[in-house]
């Protein structure tokens, strides 16, 4: 198979991968038709059948980018196989309104320019489909555009990885699972791996070396391999490689040492949670419905899109409503206790709260983040507020500001992948917001 042609059928698998493998830098580069990604979403997919010039299939290279990008990111579930994250059979908590008219006129400069914007107009600038903020527990703005509504579910990207280090955090301070174990220790069969020398917390913070690429421009980087491996359609018929995450993490070998750097790769998480899942006996979706869904009162199961043997995408496979990540932001704010219980452990919030080593953050060159760390499948700006964050590429984001008591859960398609197209307008805007709240 010639490189052009292994690049193209890899490709069409990759984009629900590589949509949640890189915040800054990583993802694909921009294009002219992603640029101008300004079609609506509902011109997609309408019609019984749909006109051929507003299908969107999954065999389309181009399914999770330009115009088709703010369909399909509520979709996800018609173009891929999907495992239930249930919410239960009891009927979900409601949240408290107390709606502030006049956070839309809040003013903020975006970094790097000198004209000021609203939070309003901030809205429409990083093609946002919905947002949400509370404060003290209540919901002070809901706004939903785009594909999204209220009774919707939008792709989380890489928010799905905090989801994992929350379960992982929550079984250390239980004493289940150990920090300082070696993966290969739990799971014997990574011992020939990268991983099988790396600590369960080397993983969770992402300090582990590996030899895997993700450069989207190179057709023989390892991350269209390992995009091919995770697909759940059938292999070319000389096909001779791995055939689903577990696989394919056994291949990955080392380049260096071990904890000397932060280097983000997802590949990291769904290690996390294959040692998660061995650990409990669970899937992680199982799990996080058993430990977190239903014990926040979420109104809407969720689901997780899944390899060709049913394995979870713990890398970014999470679509949620915007409620619901809305209420594990609020869990995270209060130390793990939500309608009167304690959900998690108050330990395993503060050990995800703390941070990182930001000398380690450092060597990784996230220009949005100078001051940042990273903890536990979370990002941390070490601001003055000491916020810190899940976050996916488009523009997805749970934002956490304790000393404002605030949470600001985003859903978006921006048309550039990585944040740092949408951070010198969201970052300034959610400091703004909290400024605003605070007084």
């Amino acid at each position: 198979m010639n490189h052009k042609t292994k690049h193209s059928l890899s490709q069409r698998w990759l984009i629900p991968v590589c949509a949640s493998l890189a915040l800054h830098g990583l993802a694909q580069a921009e294009t002219p038709a992603q640029a101008n990604a300004d079609q609506p979403s509902s011109q997609w997919m309408t019609g019984f059948p749909p006109a051929p010039e507003r299908i969107i299939r999954n065999s389309d290279a181009d399914f999770f980018a330009g115009e088709k990008l703010r369909w399909t990111v509520c979709h996800m579930q018609e173009l891929l196989p999907t495992k239930i994250l249930h919410r239960g059979l009891k009927p979900a908590v409601n949240l408290d309104y107390q709606l502030d008219a006049d956070l839309a006129s809040v003013s903020f400069t975006p970094t790097g320019t000198q004209d000021s914007m609203t939070w309003e107009q901030a809205f429409t600038v990083n093609k946002t489909d919905g947002v949400i903020v509370l404060h003290k527990g209540k919901i002070v703005y809901e706004r939903y555009d785009g594909c999204l509504d209220e009774q919707g579910l939008h792709a989380s990207m890489s928010m799905t990885k905090s989801l994992i280090g929350l379960l992982a955090e929550t079984l250390i301070a239980e004493g289940q699972l150990d920090e300082n174990a070696l993966a290969g220790d739990l799971v014997p069969e990574l011992k020939g791996s990268a991983f099988g020398s790396a600590t369960v917390r080397q993983i969770m913070n992402m300090t582990t070396s590996l030899k895997y690429s993700e450069d989207y421009s190179d057709p023989e980087a390892d991350v269209w391999k390992y995009s091919q491996a995770a697909s759940s359609m059938p292999k070319p018929g000389d096909y001779k490689g791995p055939r689903s995450y577990f696989e394919y993490l056994q291949t990955v070998q080392a380049e260096g040492e071990h904890g000397k750097a932060f280097a983000y790769k997802t590949i990291n998480t769904d290690t996390l949670g294959w040692i998660i899942s061995r650990n409990t006996g669970k899937s992680v979706t199982e799990l996080l419905s058993e430990r977190i869904w239903q014990p926040i009162g979420a109104e809407q199961s969720a689901n997780f899109t899944i390899d060709s043997i049913g394995t979870p995408f713990a890398g970014g496979g999470l679509s949620a409503g915007l409620r619901d990540l809305a209420r594990i932001g609020q869990l995270m704010l209060n130390d793990g206790k939500l309608n009167g219980e304690q959900i998690v452990p108050a330990a395993a919030i503060k050990n995800i709260r703390r941070g990182g080593d930001p000398k380690l953050f450092t060597k990784a060159g996230y220009s949005s983040m100078p001051n940042g760390s990273y903890q536990s499948m979370w990002w941390h700006f070490h601001n003055a507020n000491q916020a810190y964050a899940a976050r996916g590429v488009h523009g997805q984001t749970i934002y956490i500001d304790p000393s404002a008591e605030m949470v600001i859960v985003r859903f978006a398609s921006h048309p550039q992948a990585a944040n740092a197209g949408s951070d010198p307008t969201s970052l300034p805007a959610y400091q703004a917001v909290a400024d605003y709240l605070m007084k």
